[in-house]
């Protein structure tokens, strides 16, 4: 393949499973807020310990240790709270261990690219996608200290991950070391230590069917009215029977709300959870459920009527439309976002690119194609060197939201999603399709050519083009040019090997230093003629004393 790497197959990408919405808590009373907040510490200090003993199980944790937990929390509140309690320290330490495996899989990224490159000789340059030697001895020797730095902190890392420790905080590191920079936050200590509090309450609980209205521990009628059951240590704070206490608020979830009353009304598992943002002195209460799993499309369903190739970028989607052999209709399309500003900010702008996408790609009623996109590697600035700017570039590309939005979005639309392999489609969008869609009124951008190449990869289309050699004459007795190589031609996506034998009208085969990218021209004797049928050489002209 001339160095190309090897690409992975496009496939479907499964529909999401679950649906969460959110509405906000309006018109709360103060007692409902001391209530709310009071329940929240108790079960959050209770959550903290189970923590606590989970971690320290470590990988040994089994089912006699889970119900053991479960009964030391129940004792100080119900079966079902401490249910939801153990449910949630379980899973929060197994999102640890998988942060720290992928922790470890970094350092070792890491440290494998600074050893290749410390032993580079100084300035040696880098070739084929790999990072070239270092600059000075300077440099040389900054990067091997930060070698053995790497090499100890992965020896600690190992061991955490074979000992099953884990390092978890609850209400997050964030903002655990936002307290040290109090000033940069804009914060005091008293709006930092509500922050903090606010963050390490417990007041979630899982769906249960079959029970009223979905769930027993928050339930919330189809009215909208919102009720708690109150651990045993609060129950006296109850104004309601059995132990419950009603808010003073409704809920009507604008979103998906004909949903979720089917739900309620049918008494249908809902999970809940009630959260307090205190930088807007506001409380809000989530829903979430699963969906039945939709029925994945065959990829060649998918690719029978054509799709919508996407290109991903720092500040907008570049889209095109292809029918089912690869060719782009229309004109390009572009939907910007903004991502500077607050998180609620940059989320809105993402959601309002993307539902942009998507209903252009329903109303041709067409798939979209996405590349498979994971830049937890190219982050390191092992790999890319003194390339900063190039770092944030791609460390300030939404690639986790976007990806998570994007099948949520798609789902709901019942709009299918290709993921395909991200290799080239870059390189060679540009190199192949930039030019030949560039017109006198349309000048087609790099990320518009990627998206083109995106979408040809997805329909199980080579990217790369190749033209066929010239008809005999003007006429059309040779039939119509072929721009590209067939789907079952072998090697389409790398150089065509060179043909030894002689030419008519070009050098030997490899002749010039640019003989390999020469293949892929439009010029006569070229290899990539050799892929066709052989064409009928010219006739000289008879000499004229015949």
């Amino acid at each position: 393949m001339g160095g190309v790497r090897e690409l992975a197959a496009s496939f479907v990408v499964p529909p999401a499973a679950g649906v969460a919405v959110r509405d906000r808590l309006k018109r709360l009373s103060e007692r409902d807020v001391e209530v709310l907040r009071r329940v929240g510490d108790h079960l959050g200090a209770l959550a903290g310990r189970d923590l606590r003993a989970r971690c320290a199980a470590g990988p040994g944790h089994d089912a006699a240790g889970w119900a053991a937990r479960k009964r030391a929390v129940t004792a100080a509140s119900s079966s079902r709270w401490a249910g939801a309690i153990t449910k949630a320290s379980h899973d929060q330490w197994g999102l640890a261990r998988r942060g720290q495996l992928a922790l470890v899989r970094s350092l070792e990224a890491g440290i494998a690219v600074l050893a290749y490159r410390l032993a580079l000789p100084l300035g040696a340059r880098g070739a084929q996608g790999k990072p070239g030697g270092y600059r000075s001895r300077r440099e040389w020797h900054a990067k091997s200290r930060r070698l053995e730095i790497l090499k100890a902190r992965l020896e600690q890392v190992r061991a955490a991950w074979q000992s099953g420790q884990v390092a978890v905080v609850r209400g997050g590191r964030r903002l655990l070391n936002t307290r040290h920079h109090l000033a940069a936050a804009s914060l005091d200590e008293a709006a930092w230590r509500q922050r903090w509090r606010a963050g390490r309450r417990f007041l979630q609980a899982d769906g249960e069917s079959g029970k009223k209205f979905g769930n027993e521990t928050i339930r919330v009628a189809p009215d909208g009215e919102v009720s708690v059951k109150l651990p045993a240590p609060l129950a006296h704070l109850a104004n309601a029977p059995h132990g419950r206490y009603v808010l003073g608020a409704r809920v009507a979830f604008a979103h998906r709300g004909e949903q979720w009353r089917d739900r309620v009304e049918a008494h249908r598992a809902v999970a809940y959870r009630i959260h307090e943002d205190t930088a807007r002195g506001r409380w809000y209460l989530t829903a979430s459920w699963t969906t039945p799993a939709p029925v994945v499309l065959p990829l060649a369903a998918v690719r029978a009527h054509g799709l919508v190739g996407v290109d991903m970028n720092a500040d907008h989607l570049a889209a095109w439309r292809l029918d089912a052999h690869g060719n782009p209709l229309g004109a390009p399309r572009r939907f910007g976002y903004d991502l500077t500003g607050p998180a609620a900010h940059r989320d809105a702008q993402v959601r309002h690119a993307l539902i942009r996408l998507l209903h252009w790609a329903k109303r041709h009623h067409l798939a979209v194609a996405v590349e498979d996109l994971d830049f937890t590697d190219s982050r390191s600035r092992e790999k890319h060197g003194r390339k900063k700017r190039f770092r944030q570039l791609i460390s300030g590309m939404p690639t986790g939201r976007l990806r998570a939005r994007l099948v949520s979005m798609a789902t709901t639309l019942g709009i299918a999603l290709v993921a395909v392999d991200p290799a080239y489609t870059s390189k060679w969008g540009a190199q192949h399709w930039q030019k030949p869609l560039t017109n006198q009124k349309r000048k087609a951008t790099r990320h518009e050519a990627a998206a083109v190449a995106i979408g040809r990869r997805a329909l199980g289309h080579p990217i790369r083009r190749r033209t066929a050699p010239p008809p005999h004459d003007q006429s059309d007795r040779a039939g119509h040019r072929t721009v590209q190589a067939a789907p079952e031609t072998p090697g389409r996506e790398g150089h065509r090997p060179p043909i030894p034998g002689s030419r008519t009208g070009c050098g030997p085969p490899g002749h010039g230093a640019n003989a390999v990218d020469q293949n892929t021209q439009d010029r006569s004797g070229c290899s990539a003629e050799r892929d066709h049928e052989p064409w009928p050489q010219r006739q000289d002209s008879p000499p004229l004393s015949l």
